[in-house]
This record gives structure tokens, C-alpha cells and sequence, in this order.
């Protein structure tokens, strides 16, 4: 017999009834019933009950195990009575009746309990990341993320991609967050930089000739950590496709993810064919470029119901500044005070001056709206926006007025606050939609110049005449994003791939020509021997399965992530340098002045 064991914890059914076996593994617990004591074994594959009587030569040493201690047990497979099968555990039916037992590792009293999995001060959790790893949730969630990126590999490929590997130390790339930066030991004074994508090389593939790249990419950039994104380091599904248009690259993607969803859903239905919605139609309908297409709730512009009405604060608005719009955030079975109440409150919870709101009930035959809205813009204008809006006895509608761009991002929190509260939102479900037709070009006020607003190396639609024509805060990329559940979950597009539109594209943000050649180099120079017409994408590793294992953050299916303050608490990372170290580097560190 095998020197730990003929049988993983998992492995032992009814057809092993009789058998003498051999298993290793953690005690998860020990429970004594009156002197005959049941241990619960865990290994990577799954759990046995362990029996032993206090005649066994065993039970001595069984006495003395605690939790989290590693043994051997040998012993004899028995079926469970019937009273006593346990249908929840694939080795529910049987038993083992321990005949020896060998401690080979004990354990200290844990700083971090594993059986249960209670709720436990996450810097504890991750300082002792190798123990909360033995949880059951984590340790699934874990073996979860690696059967998603082997059904993506497996996917990729079927679908005529091939796997390259690109560098990891590259060169520093402006392409919207801040580098990590290496400093070279053999050219002092030089840095090279982590990639934050391996955005310029994948382009350089499809220079290259290779027409269908994949890699599962790390990627990193020092950003702050939030609850969907990890500090430092995350994975992508990094696509790039020669001679496509981004339907190509639509069509192309969309049955792969699709199909990794569908696999991994536990039975949750899965969007088949994807919407495609352009970003100015996202920003009027849901108030965000990620929305969560399982809320109901759409919302309409209502300004005229309210241009020239007895609601002198939004008809005063309107008349000063044409940009003025009321949006409507129609609220299904919201038709309470109370509840509107509550959503009034939270506005202002959120710094707002309040959130307006008229709801419907039925006076008689007649449906008619309430609250001090509707009192101030009359019967007729009420019963404009109810029918407008589809609404119904029992329903409400909120209202928020402004410039648009001053005021979406808070109407779509009120939307998706209100589709939560009143239960609108199917939670178990999962939406996947694609937002395309992103704006070439932002403002930055703070800055006072125009910038990109989402990946400089995408193909501004109506290319070079665009750039030369336009005001760039019209110009749209062929630039889009995947979206599932109000999270992106990946951004792509198909690329500036001509050397005349890549500089133009550039100049508008204040570079010249040489800032280019200097900055992105490499791709400026493979754009002068024929580059094909070539576009692609980055699907998130982390929020995909973060999504399909239903936990709450990315850390809850990343191995050994950093907390939110970049810190790696097991392996005491970031950590200060040894004065050799940074000798050998040409380095010197200068003390911070204190404010």
C-alpha cells in the first residue's frame, strides 16, 4: 500500500464496503459521542468520516488530534445504516473504522478558523492566506478559476487561436494608469516597466503575420484597490484578430464567453445574443456604460411635461439653459410614500438636494398622482408622464434635472438603487451585452485640454478625415466593452493600425510626432511596413469568475491577493530594500518631507 494513502478523501463509496484503506488528510473536526469518536478527514477532493471506537488500538492517538492536524488513517470501509447516510457528501453512504493512526503534522491553535468559515477580520484572513485557503467556499472558488481558464484555453483554441507568451518586463507605455517600474542593475539609472496589457505586443503579433492571438495575461498597474479590481497584478483573456471588423470580433467572442458562462452558471440563465448599445444610448437609458440589464428599469427624458410648468424649480432651469433635461426613473410597485420617502432620503444621503418624485393611486375609477410634484404640475402633465411611461396604479416615478453629464452617473445609482429596494432585479440570472461606440476624445476640465477617453491605440470612426474635420468631442472610436451584470467585464477595438491617423490621433492631445516615435516606438515603426487592419480585446479573469462563483469581491477568487492597501500581508510585501541591493542599482533613496 501507498506510503499516505490508496484513496483520496473523496474517492470511497458503497462498492468499497469491506475494504481495508488508507487515507491522509486534515481533521476538519472531532466530535465524541459517548466515547466513540468521529473524526471528519478533508483533503483537496473532498471529506470521509472516520470512526473510532474506543477498543481500537487507534483511539489513543485519536484522543489527542485537534483541528487542522494532518494524519494517516488505516482502517476498514463500512456502510453508513440508513438512519445515518449523509446525502449531502459524495462519501455519505460509508464510513471508515480507524485501525491506525499516524500524526504527520500537528497543528498550532489556528489563528484563523477553518471549519464553519465564520466571518474573520480580512487582514487575519490574508496574513494567514495558506489557512483560509482550506476553507470550502475559498478552496472551491479557487478550483473553480482554473477549470474557467481551462475552458477559455480550450475554447480559444477550438476557435483557431493560437497561445503566445509575451515579455513581462517590457518598457514604460502611457496607456492610463501608472507603471510599475524595475530598475535595471546592468543600466543604471534606467527602468524598465511591468506591462500594464500586453497591448503593443499582441498588435505587433498581428504585424507579424500570426492573425489570431490569445494569451491568459497577466497584467499590472499601480492603481488603487476597490471591490472589483485587485492592486497590483489581475488576468485578462488577451484576443487580437487580423482582418476583422468589430463584428468579427463581436461574433467571434460572444459564443466563446457565452459558453463559459453557460458552463459554469449552476443552472442560471445566460444572455444567448448579446445587445449591442451604443454609449450615448447606455448613458440616457441606464445612467451608466455598465448596465445591469437585469433592473427593468429604463428611463425616458420628460422635459417637455415639465418646460413651462408650475415646478418653477425644474421649468426655471429649463428656461435659463437649453441643456437643461428632467430624466424619469420609472419605479414599478414603488407607488408608496413611505418609499419614496426613503429614496428622497437617500439623495440626500448622497449629497443631492433631494430626488422628486410623483406616485400613482386610484381615487374611484381614475388613477391619479400624488405628492407634491404632481399638485404643482397639474392633473394633465401627471397624466402625460404616467402614459409616457407605461405606469399603473401602485407604481411611482423619480425625477433628476440638470445637465445631463453633471447628473447621469447619480440617476442610474438612484435606478439601480430603486430596481434592488423593491426587488425588481433578478438576481439570479446573468445579462452580458456589449457597449459600443465609445467617444474618441474627453475633456479634462481640470487640465483644460482633450484626451483620450478610453485606449489611444483605437480607430477613431471616420479616421483621418475625422480627425481633421471634426470637433473631437463628436468623434467616435470602434471601441467597445462587454458587460455583465453592471460590471465590464472586458474592452476592446479595432486599432489605429496607420502611421498618418495614429500621429493626428495623438496631436490632439497635445503630442507631436517625435513624442509618438519616442513613446510607442516599436509600434510606430512596425505601422511603416504594412500592418493589416486588426482589432481585439481583453476579457477580466478575475470579475468573470468573481461573477460566476458569487462571491462579493476579487479577492474572494484570486490565490494570495494584496489588501486594500496594495499590501501583501503573508509575504510582507511591499518591503524595504537591502543597502546592497540598491547600491548594485545605482539607487539612493531621499527621505520624505513631512507636511
Amino acid at each position: 500500500m501507498h506510503r499516505y494513502r490508496s484513496h483520496t478523501c473523496a474517492a470511497l463509496n458503497k462498492t468499497a464496503v469491506g475494504d481495508t484503506v488508507r487515507l491522509s488528510g486534515w481533521v476538519h473536526r472531532v466530535r465524541d459521542h459517548g466515547g466513540l469518536l468521529f473524526i471528519d478527514l478533508r483533503d483537496h477532493y473532498g471529506m470521509t468520516q472516520v470512526v473510532v471506537d474506543p477498543d481500537s488500538p487507534a483511539f489513543s492517538i485519536a484522543e489527542k488530534v485537534r483541528g487542522e492536524w494532518v494524519i494517516r488513517v488505516d482502517g476498514k470501509v463500512r456502510a453508513r445504516s440508513e438512519d445515518t447516510v449523509n446525502k449531502n457528501m459524495a462519501t455519505g453512504e460509508i464510513e471508515l473504522y480507524a485501525e491506525e493512526i499516524e500524526v504527520l503534522a500537528a497543528a498550532k491553535e489556528l489563528p484563523v478558523p477553518v471549519f464553519g468559515e465564520p466571518d474573520y477580520p480580512e487582514d487575519v484572513r490574508l496574513k494567514y492566506r495558506f489557512l483560509d485557503l482550506r476553507r470550502e467556499t475559498l478552496h472551491a472558488n479557487i478550483v473553480k478559476r482554473t477549470k474557467i481558464v481551462a475552458s477559455m484555453r480550450s475554447a480559444m483554441a477550438d476557435a483557431g487561436f493560437g497561445e503566445y507568451s509575451t515579455p513581462i518586463l517590457t518598457a514604460s507605455s502611457p496607456e492610463g494608469a501608472r507603471d510599475f517600474l524595475v530598475p535595471s542593475r546592468i543600466h543604471q539609472g534606467k527602468f524598465y516597466a511591468l506591462p500594464q496589457a500586453p497591448q503593443q505586443y499582441k498588435q505587433l503579433l498581428m504585424v507579424a503575420g500570426f492573425d489570431r492571438y490569445f494569451q491568459i495575461a497577466p497584467c499590472f498597474r499601480d492603481e488603487d484597490p476597490r471591490a472589483d479590481r485587485l492592486p497590483g497584478e489581475f488576468y485578462q483573456l488577451d484576443v487580437e484578430m487580423s482582418f476583422v471588423t468589430q463584428e468579427d470580433v463581436w461574433e467571434t467572442m460572444e459564443p466563446v464567453m457565452t459558453g463559459v458562462f453557460e458552463k459554469f452558471a449552476d443552472g442560471k440563465p445566460v444572455t444567448k445574443k448579446w445587445p449591442r448599445i451604443p454609449y450615448d444610448e447606455a448613458i440616457r437609458k441606464y445612467g451608466s456604460d455598465k448596465p445591469d440589464l437585469r433592473n427593468p428599469i429604463v428611463m425616458e427624458a420628460v422635459t417637455e411635461h415639465f418646460a413651462g410648468s408650475g415646478f418653477k424649480v425644474f421649468a426655471g432651469m429649463i428656461e435659463k439653459n437649453p441643456k437643461v433635461e428632467v430624466w424619469a426613473i420609472p419605479a414599478k410597485t414603488g407607488g408608496s410614500r413611505a418609499f419614496c420617502d426613503r429614496m428622497n432620503a437617500w439623495a440626500q444621503s448622497q449629497g443631492q438636494p433631494g430626488l422628486g418624485y410623483i406616485f400613482w393611486r386610484k381615487e374611484g375609477e381614475t388613477v391619479d398622482g400624488a405628492g407634491p410634484l404632481a399638485k404643482n404640475i397639474g392633473p394633465e402633465r401627471t397624466e402625460a408622464i404616467r402614459t409616457q411611461l407605461g405606469l399603473e396604479e401602485g407604481d411611482a416615478c423619480f425625477f433628476v434635472a440638470g445637465e445631463p453629464s453633471k447628473f447621469y452617473k447619480f440617476a442610474g445609482e438612484a435606478r439601480t438603487r430603486a430596481g434592488d429596494e423593491l426587488g425588481l432585479t433578478d438576481k439570479d440570472r446573468f445579462e452580458l451585452c456589449w457597449i459600443v461606440d465609445f467617444p474618441f476624445y474627453e475633456w479634462l476640465e481640470d487640465e483644460k485640454k482633450v484626451d483620450f477617453s478610453h485606449n489611444p491605440f483605437s480607430m477613431p470612426q471616420g479616421g483621418l478625415e475625422a480627425l481633421e474635420n471634426q470637433d473631437p468631442l463628436t468623434i467616435k472610436a470602434y471601441q467597445y466593452d462587454a458587460v455583465c451584470n453592471g460590471y465590464e467585464i472586458a474592452s476592446g477595438s479595432i486599432r489605429n493600425q496607420l502611421p498618418e491617423v495614429m500621429v493626428k490621433a495623438f496631436e490632439i492631445t497635445g503630442k507631436s510626432a517625435a513624442d509618438v516615435e519616442e513613446q510607442f516606438g516599436g509600434l510606430y515603426r512596425a505601422f511603416q511596413y504594412g500592418a493589416p487592419p486588426h482589432g481585439g480585446c481583453a476579457f477580466g479573469i478575475d470579475r468573470i469568475v468573481m461573477l460566476l462563483a458569487g462571491a462579493k469581491t476579487v479577492r474572494e477568487v484570486a490565490l494570495f491577493p494584496m489588501n486594500q492597501q496594495a499590501q501583501d500581508l503573508l509575504m510582507g510585501a511591499p518591503s524595504e530594500a537591502q543597502p546592497t541591493q540598491l547600491r548594485e542599482l545605482g539607487l539612493r533613496l531621499m527621505p520624505q518631507k513631512k507636511d
